[in-house]
């Protein structure tokens, strides 16, 4: 048997593909199109067709596997209804398995807070508040292993949330300069791909039934400090503006924006407590400023 997994041409997902792979683990991965189904068969894995909201498909693919990650999301206003469905799907296929199923929440759904745990009260800006009932089901589910990873802002190889800031609008005349995202002074969690990957396979294999995990490498730049990086890459000598709030929605979109002006700090200790989990990526920061967000590494 393989384990089920979606999302798999995704950021994270294909990060969580490749090292299941290592492992020498079997994967079907669940992909949408012939193209997606040769990028995972190039991984070692063996391809299902379909989507999200196939649910016989589904069911039957939980039924057959090992247990099942998730994630993939559609990131629109279907998010909710599509993963609801698919959530009912999954656990009629692993009812009464006691297999493990991974599925994927999101920092956001604590809003801001200087020190974020798993037993800090929810507070979702309007852009993530649909996660929490689906999550309520996924953790009180019985006869089956769930757990639930909430990453931080997940960074690495140039892509993900962060190139709102390394691809930030540049200011003109004699001192052009990078535009924050608010005034910058707020912070985010972070965590690069590759370790985020890692945890997910730890839950897979070591997290209890009902269990929830926050994905944060403890390390939380501000804003700013990131802009500052990004502004030195692009030879700006390290110049940033602050933006308002106003600014900020009219360039990001209001629901993402309000999300990126949060201002949280988590650790992440207990997935390194309860499962061994070492995240030892590269900072965020150090990405900016000369790693795979700074132009040279992208030309």
């Amino acid at each position: 048997m393989a384990i089920f997994l979606t999302g798999a041409t995704g950021f994270i997902g294909s990060a969580v593909l490749r090292q299941l792979r290592d492992q020498g683990r079997d994967v079907a991965a669940l992909v949408r199109s012939p193209e997606a189904a040769r990028e995972v068969e190039a991984l070692g894995a063996t391809a299902v067709l379909g989507t999200l909201t196939d649910t016989e498909l589904i069911a039957h693919e939980a039924l057959e596997s090992d247990g099942v990650i998730h994630l993939a999301s559609p990131g629109d206003e279907s998010s909710a209804a599509t993963d609801d469905a698919f959530v009912s799907a999954v656990f009629s296929g692993l009812e009464g398995s006691d297999k493990p199923y991974v599925h994927t929440g999101g920092i956001w759904v604590f809003g801001s807070g200087s020190s974020i745990t798993e037993r800090t009260p929810f507070d979702p800006p309007a852009l993530t508040a649909w996660r929490l009932p689906v999550e309520a089901r996924v953790r009180a589910a019985s006869g089956i292993k769930t757990s639930i990873i909430a990453p931080g802002i997940v960074f690495g190889y140039g892509q993900g949330i962060p190139t709102v800031i390394s691809d930030a609008p540049r200011g003109s005349g004699v001192a052009p300069a990078l535009q924050l995202i608010g005034d910058g002074s707020q912070h985010w969690t972070t965590v690069h791909v590759d370790d985020l990957a890692s945890l997910y396979l730890l839950a897979f294999d070591l997290a209890d039934a009902g269990s929830y995990y926050i994905g944060a490498s403890g390390q939380n730049p501000t804003v700013r400090s990131l802009g500052e990086a990004a502004a030195d890459a692009a030879g700006l000598d390290g110049r940033v503006e602050a933006s308002s709030v106003e600014e900020t929605r009219a360039r990001l979109g209001a629901g993402f924006a309000d999300a990126l002006l949060l201002d949280q700090q988590a650790s992440g200790s207990a997935a390194r407590i309860d499962l061994g989990w070492e995240p030892n990526g590269p900072s965020l920061v150090d990405e900016l400023r000369s790693g795979s967000y700074a132009p040279a590494a992208a030309a």
